[in-house]
């Protein structure tokens, strides 16, 4: 059975720092493509940052500079270190796993982790 448990949201003043981590199990880690999503109320989920099974990573525009994906193979965990965030980085966090090419479809979701800014 696979699992993604998120864990580290939090409430963090404006200019702060989070990271978020996600534990997988029940499924061959390494050979998946990883995500974290995000979706704010009232807004349509939408993903964060992008982990492939080859290393590459990438990240959306308004993100990039300040959060930074990674994962430690060994403990089968994925990362988001989330710095200088802002307001309308409040939303709740999925961590995201895609058996086909990164953005083909996700496969599977974790329960989400809930970050709040205040200004």
């Amino acid at each position: 059975q696979v699992q993604l448990m998120e864990s580290g949201g939090g409430s963090v003043q404006a200019g702060g720092s989070l990271r978020l981590s996600c534990v997988a199990s029940g499924y061959r880690y390494s050979r998946y493509c990883m995500a974290w999503f995000r979706q704010a109320p009232g807004k349509e989920r939408e993903r964060v940052a992008t982990l492939s099974n080859n290393g590459r990573t990438s990240s959306e525009d308004s993100v990039k500079g300040r959060f930074t994906i990674s994962e430690d193979n060994a403990k089968n965990t994925l990362y988001l270190q989330m710095n200088s965030l802002k307001p309308e980085d409040t939303a709740m966090y999925y961590c995201a796993a895609e058996a086909g090419a990164c953005g083909a479809g996700t496969d599977y979701y974790g329960q989400g982790t809930q970050v709040t800014v205040s200004s």
